[in-house]
């Protein structure tokens, strides 16, 4: 074989594992099957089939074309597909997908194809369990970017193999054994030895395996990018949910009643803050009611946010509820989600102080950590006795908002955007959100992007 014979069976290689990735990606029911958090035995079962079959097809394709040149025909990916699946499916999956696409070889009498597949979906599935934050597989890549000077800033300093390293390494062991294979036993075996490598053959080699690595890397990367759309979705979803949460608790008769009524009562001593109410009321109905950006500023969100407590304050009185804010001006043009402090300061005024007596305070803070932008939501109300989650299940209300801002951090930014709360009966709440630091120019499609591939840093 010759450099460009290599080089057509590469090119052929990739752009099928790429058409194949591309038309699976498009289908919805592999999307469910292949997003789910946990797939059941019969998910399971289902994923595999969908994967393994149109790979078995292709391997049928290469064994009935006798007419042709093996070296010319690259449609043969059993062996990385064994690979792709096991990593994503699991030992059970990838075991089965590589006795799926090896039985159309294994029935031509290449009898080492079986063990193989079987072998290299067994240890990927072995490795996937190992894994422990998702976000290693679905950014797992063999190009060089600045990820690679991450990587060896990390490592030099505290010496360590990652899950991305030792997926890499086990691909090269298993690429490795299989030439071995291929040489012991030339018709056991469909790959490209040494003998059938142009010269030099160590540089053929190197670039035979990078071929394995991008032809497992590059279905990953293209779903990936259906993730990435489908959590994007979720977000404006959820979005929407907050916004007719704050709309129908805030914009109900029994507010606007309250709200007026206050204005009102301030029309003949204090008409400027009577204007000046009735201002904040219609930012707040027009934001609420308007369309707006799915990611905003810190300073942009905490203008909102102050709409809606002077309007409280106004309610309340001066005396009953006050606010204190410490933040840090360094954290006012972070991006964040939009609608993502009011559900808390709303809960803290409804079920914290609104309770109490003699009323109480609410205290906001933010500050710069480690990459990330942590804010505190701190009230001295009466606390909570149950967590958010069971609150909301009790049918009463309380805490669905903060569900969903926990659940938009969690489609956003996977298990780098987090919020937690501290609460005690009598003693308050505090809840703490965690997110990291976005730059201002990206869009919101580059901004999840951006913060779901971050946990390879």
């Amino acid at each position: 074989m010759d450099w460009q014979s290599l080089f057509f069976q590469l090119l052929v290689k990739l752009g099928t594992a790429a058409a194949v990735a591309s038309v699976l990606g498009r289908a919805r029911e592999f999307k469910k099957l292949l997003f789910a958090e946990r797939r059941s035995r019969r998910k399971n079962v289902l994923f595999t089939l969908f994967t393994s079959i149109p790979f078995a097809v292709l391997v049928y394709t290469r064994c009935r074309a006798k007419y042709l040149q093996a070296a010319d025909v690259g449609v043969d990916m059993g062996f990385e597909a064994s690979i792709l699946i096991g990593v994503i499916g699991g030992r059970v999956a990838g075991t089965l997908g590589g006795a799926i696409m090896a039985l159309p070889a294994t029935l031509h009498g290449e009898y080492l194809t079986l063990p193989v597949n079987v072998v290299a979906g067994l240890l990927a599935g072995s490795l996937r369990h190992f894994c422990r934050n998702e976000e290693e597989i679905w950014t797992f890549s063999p190009f060089l970017d600045m990820s690679v000077y991450r990587w060896l800033k990390r490592n030099l300093r505290h010496p360590r193999v990652d899950w991305q390293t030792a997926f890499f390494l086990i691909i090269v062991a298993l690429q490795a054994a299989r030439l071995e294979l291929r040489v012991a036993a030339p018709k056991g075996l469909f790959a490209l030895g040494p003998d059938d490598l142009p010269s030099p053959v160590p540089l053929a080699l190197m670039l035979g395996l990078a071929g394995v690595i991008a032809t497992i890397s590059i279905p990953i990367k293209i779903w990936n990018n259906a993730r990435i759309e489908m959590k994007l979705e979720e977000q404006e979803r959820l979005l929407l949910e907050a916004r007719l949460d704050a709309l129908q608790s805030q914009i109900n008769p029994h507010f606007l009643f309250n709200t007026l009524n206050s204005i009102s009562s301030l029309v003949r001593f204090d008409p400027d803050r009577a204007r000046d109410l009735i201002v904040k009321l219609s930012k707040i109905l027009r934001r609420l009611l308007g369309k707006h950006d799915e990611f905003v500023q810190l300073r942009e969100e905490i203008e909102s946010v102050d709409d809606y407590l002077d309007i409280e304050v106004a309610r309340f009185g001066r005396d009953k509820l006050r606010v204190y804010k410490h933040l840090n001006p360094d954290t006012l043009d972070v991006i964040i989600p939009s609608m993502l402090l009011q559900p808390l300061v709303e809960n803290s005024i409804k079920h914290g102080l609104q309770p109490k007596v003699d009323g109480g305070s609410i205290t906001v803070r933010s500050r710069l950590q480690e990459g990330k932008l942590v804010i505190h939501v701190e009230d001295d109300g009466v606390g909570m006795s149950a967590p958010p989650a069971v609150a909301a299940q009790t049918g009463s209300g309380r805490g669905i908002g903060m569900i969903n801002v926990a659940e938009r951090l969690h489609v956003l930014f996977g298990d780098e955007g987090k919020m937690t709360v501290q609460s005690r009966d009598g003693h308050g709440t505090l809840v703490i959100v965690e997110l990291p630091v976005l730059q201002q120019e990206e869009s919101a499609a580059s901004v999840a992007y951006a913060a779901r591939s971050s946990t390879r840093s």
